[in-house]
C-alpha cells in the first residue's frame, strides 16, 4: 500500500486471523493492523496522519520517505569505469550499480 509516498508492507497473522503492517521507507517506526483490506487500508492512513500531527506537534521535520533515487556527484574518471563495469557484466548501469551497492551493504 502506498499513502503521500508512504510505502507499507503487510503480513498476515494467522493464528490472531489479523494483518500487521508497517512503513518501510522511512527510519522512524510506523505500525498499523486490521481485519480486512478496507480496515488495514484506513488504519495504514490514519498511523500515516497521526505520525505526521505528532511530528508538528513537537516542531520537528517528519521523516520524508525515500524514493529509491539519489543523485551521486562523480569524476568523468569514475563515471567512464563504472559504465565500462556495467557493459563487462552486460547490465544497464542502474541495474550494475544497485547489485554492487546491494552487496556493499549486505549484513
Amino acid at each position: 500500500m502506498k499513502y503521500k509516498g508512504y510505502l507499507a508492507h503487510i503480513q498476515f497473522d494467522e493464528q490472531a486471523n489479523i494483518f500487521h503492517g508497517e512503513v518501510i521507507n522511512i527510519r522512524d517506526v510506523i505500525t498499523f493492523q486490521g481485519k480486512a483490506v478496507t480496515e488495514l487500508r484506513k488504519a495504514f492512513e490514519e498511523s500515516v496522519e497521526e505520525y505526521l500531527k505528532f511530528c508538528a506537534e513537537r516542531g520537528e521535520e517528519p521523516n520524508r520517505p525515500y524514493t529509491g533515487l539519489f543523485t551521486v556527484h562523480l569524476s568523468p574518471e569514475q563515471h567512464r569505469r563504472i559504465i565500462l563495469a556495467a557493459e563487462k557484466t552486460g547490465k544497464d548501469v542502474d541495474a550494475w550499480v544497485a547489485q554492487t551497492l546491494e552487496k556493499a551493504t549486505a549484513v
